[in-house]
This record gives C-alpha cells, sequence and structure tokens, in this order.
C-alpha cells in the first residue's frame, strides 16, 4: 500500500523546504548546542555528561519545529479562505441579524420556533 500519492495536489500545504527556511537560525543554534555540550563532556563520561543536556536541546528543538510547522499550517489555510470581495468592508451591523428568534429561543409574536404553541400538561388528579 503506498502512504504517498504522487499526484496529490500540495497547493495549501507547507513543505519541507518551507520549514528548513523557517528554522534556520534554530537548527544552527540546536546544532551549536549538542557541539558545546559534547566539547563540555569529561573523557570517560561522555554519555553521562552530555545526554541530558543534548535531550534539553532536541526537545526544544522539537517544540520550535512544531510551533512553526502550526504557525506556516495556519497561514496556509487562512490565504485559502481569504474573504470574497462583496464582503470586504462590510461590518456585522450591515449583515442583519443571524436568526429572527429572541434570545429566550421565542419569536417576536410569541410562538416557538417550530411553531407549536406548547405543550400539553395533564391536569393534576385527571387520568
Amino acid at each position: 500500500m503506498e502512504l504517498w500519492n504522487k499526484e496529490y495536489d500540495m497547493e495549501g500545504k507547507i513543505t519541507g523546504k518551507d520549514l528548513k527556511a523557517a528554522l534556520g537560525a534554530d537548527l544552527d543554534a540546536l546544532l551549536d548546542e549538542v557541539a558545546k555540550t559534547m566539547n563540555l563532556a569529561r573523557a570517560g563520561k561522555i554519555i553521562a555528561d552530555s545526554e541530558e543536556g543534548v535531550r534539553d536541546a532536541s526537545a526544544e528543538f522539537r517544540r520550535r519545529l512544531y510551533e512553526k510547522a502550526l504557525a506556516l499550517r495556519q497561514q496556509q489555510d487562512a490565504s485559502a479562505f481569504s474573504p470574497s470581495p462583496d464582503f470586504v468592508g462590510r461590518s456585522l451591523a450591515q449583515q442583519g441579524s443571524a436568526c429572527d428568534e429572541l434570545p429566550d429561543g421565542q419569536r417576536p409574536d410569541g410562538d416557538s420556533p417550530n411553531g407549536v404553541l406548547g405543550s400539553r400538561r395533564r391536569k393534576r388528579g385527571s387520568r
């Protein structure tokens, strides 16, 4: 089963190039931090002295990577749904109300929204 369809439309999707451009400085900072941590490790104690520092630097980079990927995706989605030319410049006040009902669910003329006047209640003592 092929997971990637070569004919998949990439328009509106983020790419590895997008992420690389957005993360260039972050990647450099990660590599510098890993190199610094490894160089500070003592001979014979390289793993013990460097493992936590490298793991922390990697976790910070992973967090930044995910945040930037989300931001790029949101930008792509936002640009795909720009308002129509007819809507640009109109305020909400010009659009009118969303419905003809009052906040309590009743219509101004007193009928309920579904046209039913109300439920009938059985009187006490009548069976």
